[in-house]
């Protein structure tokens, strides 16, 4: 009689604990999606962002700039994905509450983005050769940028986005450069190792979050 009772209280016990367990896990996940959401920005983390936001603009608006003068598709296709970046960056500005402004094409807060992008129209409208020339800078530079901004963050959601755009500027590179070698002509890296460059450049595309 006993043992028919300890076999009958069995089912209970495991259900018992089974819930005990999925409780368990479901706090914990909980726990976890709270911190992310939960944290908060450095200083350092405020700059990146704002940066990366501008920096992202450089490149839609120098491939803007280049789409309309030589009417090449990587520029009117890849222009498209450099706004996808910047929406992305502008997120995670609106979520951390950062005030920010977008200044019109061609515009820019930061005096070197600035720089940039007056010797980049500058330089891509002497012909078709330097304006796929001046994409794989842009794409070189921004990979670089957001390693060392990647580098300096403990923000788990920053870290996500920004390797997330770095994906997408390492397939933009392999583009221009496939472009600018079927033309005859070589890009030599201005911000990547000449190994990191090599590395992106001899793989695949990749699938990009």
């Amino acid at each position: 009689m006993k043992k028919s009772k300890f076999i009958r209280l069995i089912p209970i016990l495991i259900v018992s604990l089974s819930f005990t367990l999925i409780s368990a896990c479901s706090d914990n996940n909980d726990s976890i999606t709270d911190d992310i959401k939960n944290q908060t920005l450095t200083e350092s983390d405020k700059t990146a962002l704002l940066f990366m936001l501008e920096e992202e603009k450089l490149a839609r608006d120098t491939y803007m700039y280049l789409d309309d003068l030589w009417t090449i598709n990587q520029f009117a296709n890849i222009q498209k994905s450099e706004q996808t970046h910047m929406n992305s960056v502008e997120s995670l500005l609106i979520q951390y509450n950062v005030a920010y402004t977008i200044l019109p094409v061609g515009e820019f807060a930061n005096q070197d983005l600035q720089n940039f992008y007056d010797q980049f129209v500058i330089d891509g409208a002497i012909n078709q050769a330097n304006a796929l020339q001046i994409g794989a800078t842009i794409e070189d530079l921004d990979i670089v940028d957001l390693q060392t901004n990647i580098n300096d963050t403990n923000n788990a959601e920053i870290t996500t986005v920004f390797e997330s755009l770095q994906c997408g500027s390492r397939n933009h590179l392999r583009s221009f450069v496939s472009n600018i070698e079927k033309g005859g002509d070589t890009y030599i890296p201005q911000f990547l190792t000449q190994e990191a460059y090599n590395t992106i450049v001899s793989a695949d595309n990749e699938k990009c979050n």
